[in-house]
């Protein structure tokens, strides 16, 4: 059974790094809804974390216990599962967080809007275009 956890988990965490990379990912309900887009000058930039979900903590804190009962035996063997399952709950925690900015943007219709970004780099006084549909924003695109 050990051998097996051992290889689910060797398996996701090889698997999980085949995801397309490079490319924007976007969220599944934008597929046939008409989007609209404003375009601005960034004014200001407030770099941001963004907490873990939940996912990370989750998902660490499984990993941390398969791997913690491949060691030990006996009650050195559930000591290590429970050390392994805290352990990794707490890098997977760390893991789940991103670092972002927060946006001030003044658009080009005299407005202005805050916005948070991830996975890019953005400037001071850059231009950027906001899609947006139903007040969320899916994407912030330099322009």
């Amino acid at each position: 059974m050990k051998k097996f956890l051992a290889a689910v988990l060797a398996g996701s965490l090889f698997f999980g790094g085949c995801a397309t990379r490079g490319l924007q990912e976007m969220d599944a309900n934008a597929v046939n809804y008409e989007m609209s887009y404003e375009v601005g000058i960034v004014k200001h930039i407030k770099p941001v974390v963004i907490k873990d979900n939940g996912t990370g903590t989750f998902l660490g804190a499984i990993a941390g216990a398969v791997l913690g009962s491949l060691v030990g035996e006996g009650r050195g063997n559930t000591l290590a599962t429970l050390a392994g399952g805290v352990g990794g709950a707490y890098a997977g925690n760390q893991v789940g967080k991103a670092n972002a900015q927060e946006l001030s943007v003044t658009l080009d219709n005299g407005g202005n809007v805050v916005v948070l970004a991830k996975g890019k780099k953005f400037y001071v006084n850059q231009r950027v275009r906001i899609v947006k549909h139903d007040g969320r924003v899916y994407s912030v695109e330099a322009f």
